[in-house]
């Protein structure tokens, strides 16, 4: 069964998608950087360009005229709408901003393509209560589909969290798909939960749930290139090793046992946010400043193989280029594995198929966890934030810049 993929980066969505048996026939992004990874990976039918550009005949042309398609699958660009810009403006433009356009033109290849089902991915923020606009725009353009064509497009949305199917690493996301025939699309069911942990002598899988995929999982057996530079550098690099795995700067708080070096609630979560070996990553940040995790337990920041396998990429993904546009690129993408679950749900729903095997990205449990790395005291340097930093005055209201728990 064809597809194309449209917003593509450096294939996240697209790897998981053929990993569920679907043929992509075409490839579209308009970051050349992005399009050197699929081509570097022996990707075809890569159009770079802005979407505004292609055409419905350029996507004949890259495809092949007589092929049909059968799945269209995407990733809008999501600044418009992503809970960073809540947090650093308090507000954004949303559909009034010119980005946003990107959402129109996706639905323009639906009207033209008319495929027997779309999948839709962006920032769960696009449905935030109060500023759904852009989700209100997905709704009405899949009216006028209907109006126009005769198709029977029923759309089934649902944010979901990576680690919940296997994925070693805490990551929301909002999903659309729609079938043409009227059907509507059933999401799957998670499959891994926190409060199914594996004690011992349990069975791995109980209750048809699996624990959590660990960090552990994921990289205890990376090597990171010696070439790469990862040493966390900066005002806040040598504070690290006193903060223990999982987790972050709140350690160093007076509600928690380190010293009182800042205020809580006065940083973004993910400063010196540390991996812990027996749980998932947090989410992978596109652009992470110096001081920004997730970091390895090790103190370092994570190799780009670790950051792939954190995002379940195929073991033989390759990239090239800086440590931003690694980060940017590998830190945009869908998790393979999950585009791999939600592959199989359309391909079973549209087609029929049936999947008697588990899935080809799934990631494989590694062994007993080793023990938590052992913590550093504080360097000296440090002494002089001592009990000079008052909370955030909004701490205890649920408004402060940390977003997530530590249980999360």
């Amino acid at each position: 069964m064809n597809a194309i993929s449209l917003f593509s980066g450096c294939g996240g969505l697209d790897y998981g998608i053929e990993a569920a048996g679907w043929n992509i026939i075409y490839r579209n992004d308009f970051d050349r950087h992005s399009c050197g990874t699929l081509s570097l990976n022996g990707k075809a039918n890569i159009h770079c360009a802005p979407i505004e550009e292609v055409s419905s005949i350029d996507i004949c042309d890259y495809a092949g005229s007589t092929k049909t398609v059968d799945l269209v699958i995407g990733g809008p660009p999501c600044q418009p709408f992503s809970k960073s810009a809540y947090w650093s403006r308090g507000d954004t433009l949303r559909l009034k901003d010119p980005r946003s356009n990107t959402l129109s033109e996706y639905f323009r290849v639906i009207l033209d393509f008319r495929p027997k089902a779309f999948l839709l991915e962006n920032v769960h923020g696009i449905s935030y209560s109060g500023k759904e606009e852009g989700f209100q725009f997905i709704i009405r353009k899949i009216a006028e589909i209907n109006r126009k064509t005769g198709t029977d497009y029923r759309p089934s949305w649902k944010i979901l969290n990576a680690v919940h199917f296997g994925v070693p690493q805490q990551r929301l996301r909002f999903f659309l798909a729609a079938l043409r025939d009227g059907k509507k699309f059933i999401f799957p069911q998670p499959t891994h939960s926190r409060e199914n942990d594996v004690k011992a002598g349990d069975s791995p899988l109980k209750n048809g749930i699996a624990p959590y995929v660990t960090s552990w999982d994921a990289l205890a057996n990376i090597m990171p290139d010696q070439s790469e530079k990862l040493a966390v550098t900066g005002k806040w690099g040598k504070l690290l090793p006193s903060i223990p795995e999982g987790e972050n700067y709140l350690w160093h708080t007076d509600r928690k046992d380190g010293l009182p070096l800042f205020g809580w609630g006065t940083r973004y979560w993910p400063f010196l946010l540390k991996l812990a070996k027996n749980r998932p990553s947090w989410t992978i940040q596109a652009q992470p400043g110096p001081a920004i995790g997730p970091f390895h337990w090790k103190n370092r920041r994570l190799s780009w193989r670790e950051l792939a396998a954190l995002q379940t990429f195929p073991a033989d993904f390759r990239i090239k280029s800086s440590r931003v546009e690694i980060q940017r690129q590998i830190g945009n993408a869908v998790p393979s594995l999950l585009a791999e679950i939600l592959g199989r749900s359309l391909m079973e729903q549209a087609f029929g198929r049936q999947y008697k095997e588990p899935p080809l990205l799934a990631v494989k449990p590694n062994g007993a966890v080793p023990p938590p790395e052992p913590i550093q005291p504080v360097p000296e340097e440090y002494f002089r934030l001592l009990g000079c930093r008052a909370p955030s005055p909004d701490a205890d209201s649920g408004k402060t810049k940390p977003q997530q728990t530590l249980t999360d």
